[in-house]
């Protein structure tokens, strides 16, 4: 949890205390259905809380901001999100029922009255958001082929509407097969975090 308030000092103390909530409860859980591997489990405020944030040290949502969070697994990047910015919404969507059962036990433990998490596959979501968020759950051109209809283009944050999307390794092949109508905008994660796990990861928004 020091990792958190290493970058996120200026968090209030709810806050803080959501987030330090995590750990137990995920391990807790992770005894009982395989969420996250023992081994990230020993670093799971960076690997996963941290990484997570990454998208808050890119963008701070505006109040009323409408998050799609695809792929969510246990509740990464959007529980962690959903905590930072309380007055933001997030719906949360997995195609494997178990992960969102854990991810709506996760939304009671901590309170939190912005997130709704369901079992969905993205492709069947009807509704658009300001921005669809995610981590790595396939390569880019297929995950735009799930979601790129499924933000609109009225913009009210500092940063255009579209898909915030974590990644690592080497981008240049998935953008270059992105059609050419996509705006690429593609950030380094080490230049807000100096830990050697975020070295090869990029914070890839398209719009």
């Amino acid at each position: 949890m020091q990792i958190i308030k290493k970058y996120f000092g200026e968090l209030s103390s709810l806050k803080l205390d959501q987030l330090e909530a995590l750990k137990p409860f995920y391990e807790d859980w992770n005894s009982k259905i395989n969420l996250v591997s023992r081994k990230d489990m020993e670093h799971f405020y960076e690997h996963h809380v941290l990484h997570s944030l990454a998208i808050a040290r890119y963008l701070k949502f505006v109040s009323g901001t409408k998050i799609l969070d695809v792929g969510t697994g246990g509740g990464f990047p959007g529980i962690p999100l959903a905590i930072v910015f309380p007055e933001a919404s997030f719906l949360l969507v997995d195609s494997i029922g178990k992960k969102i059962m854990v991810v709506n036990n996760a939304v009671e433990h901590l309170g939190l009255s912005n997130v709704v998490a369901e079992k969905q596959r993205a492709e069947e979501i009807k509704q658009q958001f300001d921005f669809v968020v995610s981590r790595a759950v396939t390569n880019l051109p297929e995950f735009i082929f799930w979601t790129g209809t499924k933000f609109h283009g009225k913009s009210k944050n500092s940063k255009p509407n579209g898909i915030l999307y974590l990644k690592g390794g080497d981008l240049k092949p998935e953008l270059d097969e992105l059609p050419r109508r996509w705006i690429k905008s593609v950030h380094p994660i080490s230049q807000w975090f100096s830990e050697p796990y975020f070295e090869t990861k990029s914070l890839i928004h398209l719009f």
